[in-house]
């Protein structure tokens, strides 16, 4: 059964346009929690624009689920990684300032760099996942570095899912097939919603963990967050599909 982590994000980004405590991105987190959410996600940036560090290590021990922390590994957000010691860490190219997360790493041209990096977490009980483009050879980079997953780029996948569905996920078949025979899990993120789920966990069969924040809290706006995040386990069920 795949599990859904729920990106925290958004709802700090709401409480940081207003300064204080509202909403309260902790009591948020738990609710997720006894919602049904399997995980939580989060993505400290270096301007602290949502997801603020403080959030980071108040979160860690409260959290009954997994803590998943995303970001770029300079040193700032390694610090912080290795204080808090989440479950698992996702790595992230992303330069300074960029919007959101849109391409995965080049695990070739960088595997120096994330081997080193890989091996620091690995070495603190941290589990590693590194983002990637649905594409074998760097899914077989990524493997190389010793990381024990990916997170798959989804991105283009949701932008061409209502044209082509089959055309669409082909590449992503192709990647976490690779993941397999390397030895790796494979989980996936970014622009994943209501629409296009449960096609993508139908065809992916070992997708192990999703991550899903600006469209799981944009549908909380309509159908409350008990019931959205309801949603969206329900289109992971293998029952379903």
């Amino acid at each position: 059964m795949t599990r859904l982590s729920v990106n925290i994000n958004k709802v700090a980004l709401l409480r940081n346009s207003r300064g204080g405590n509202l909403p309260d991105v902790l009591k948020v987190a738990l609710d997720c929690e006894s919602y049904g959410a399997q995980g939580i996600t989060v993505h400290p940036r270096p301007d602290e624009r949502h997801i603020r560090y403080h959030d980071v290590r108040d979160l860690k021990p409260i959290l009954k689920t997994e803590l998943n922390v995303e970001g770029y590994p300079d040193q700032h957000f390694m610090d912080l990684v290795l204080e808090v010691c989440p479950a698992q860490c996702t790595l992230v190219p992303d330069p300074p300032g960029v919007l959101t997360s849109s391409e995965g790493w080049n695990t070739l041209e960088h595997k120096v760099f994330l081997k080193d990096i890989v091996s620091t977490l690995n070495n603190n009980g941290i589990r590693v996942s590194l983002f990637v483009d649905p594409l074998a050879d760097m899914v077989i980079g990524a493997a190389e570095t010793g990381a024990q997953r990916i997170e798959l780029y989804t991105g283009n996948f949701a932008r061409d899912f209502p044209l082509n569905p089959e055309l669409a996920i082909r590449d992503h078949i192709q990647a976490a097939d690779a993941a397999l025979t390397c030895g790796m899990g494979v989980n996936a993120g970014h622009d994943l919603n209501l629409n296009n789920l449960a096609f993508y966990r139908k065809h992916i069969t070992s997708l192990l963990e999703v991550s899903i924040g600006h469209a799981l809290i944009a549908d909380a706006l309509y159908f409350g967050l008990r019931n959205t995040i309801a949603m969206y386990r329900r289109d992971l069920q293998t029952e379903k599909i």
